[in-house]
């Protein structure tokens, strides 16, 4: 598998997971004030998510120009 390839599937699994933490952080805020307590823990998670979706897409992006 090429370079390419393989951060093409990285940023696949990336999305998905990003698009997963970004459902669970909005389903968070519907069922406030019901566990509150996990706001900073989910928002950490979905945080560290997008950034390194979006670190993986700059490499990739990168890749491909050169």
């Amino acid at each position: 598998m090429s370079d390419i390839a393989a951060l093409k599937d990285e940023v696949k699994k990336l999305n998905a997971r990003a698009t997963k933490m970004k459902m669970d952080l909005h389903d968070l805020s519907e069922e406030l004030p019901q566990n509150w307590q996990s706001i900073l823990a989910v928002a950490q998670e979905t945080f560290e998510a997008y950034q390194a979706l979006t670190e993986k897409r700059a490499a990739l992006k990168a890749l491909e120009q050169a």
